[in-house]
């Protein structure tokens, strides 16, 4: 078989093809998690950041007339995912426990309730607080970075 003949190098084998595959779904789904490269540096560390207290958050929001607003906005936020939590819970528990009387449907009733509520109240301070606005990603890294400096001494 000379020139023309049967040309095996446009035939790809199954690896090949898993490999590029496996290749184009990985980085489809890197793309759409490139926000958590903002916080590799602070998670994958020789040494742990020190933990923060609430004084330390609020000298941070008195000092950043940038970010500190957006962060305080952020922490308010996370009270109303709070309290969403508790109220779904407590009330899908109490619900489930009055008509079924069955210990393990009102904890599952108790677990799911607060999931629901917590993602319920999420979305109620969400709008409430306009946080569609806000760039709050950016002022908890912010945070991260003005914690590191501090902690280091810097």
């Amino acid at each position: 078989m000379g020139e023309g003949g049967g040309s095996s190098s446009t035939t790809t084998s199954p690896v090949g093809f898993i490999k590029k595959h496996y290749q184009g779904w990985k980085d489809f789904w890197a793309d759409r998690f490139a926000f958590l490269d903002n916080y590799t540096r602070f998670a994958v560390r020789e040494e742990r950041l020190p933990p923060w207290s609430s004084a330390d958050v609020e000298k941070f929001i008195a000092e950043d007339p940038v970010y500190g607003p957006t962060l305080k906005t952020a922490r308010e936020a996370a009270k109303y995912a709070t309290i969403g939590g508790a109220i779904g819970a407590v009330s899908t528990a109490a619900f489930a426990w009055k008509y079924s009387r069955s210990p393990h449907g009102a904890a599952l009733s108790f677990g799911a309730g607060a999931v629901f509520g917590m993602t319920f109240g999420q979305e109620f301070a969400n709008h409430w607080l306009q946080l569609y606005r806000l760039d709050t990603l950016t002022a908890q890294t912010k945070f991260m970075e003005w914690w590191e400096e501090k902690s280091e001494g810097r």
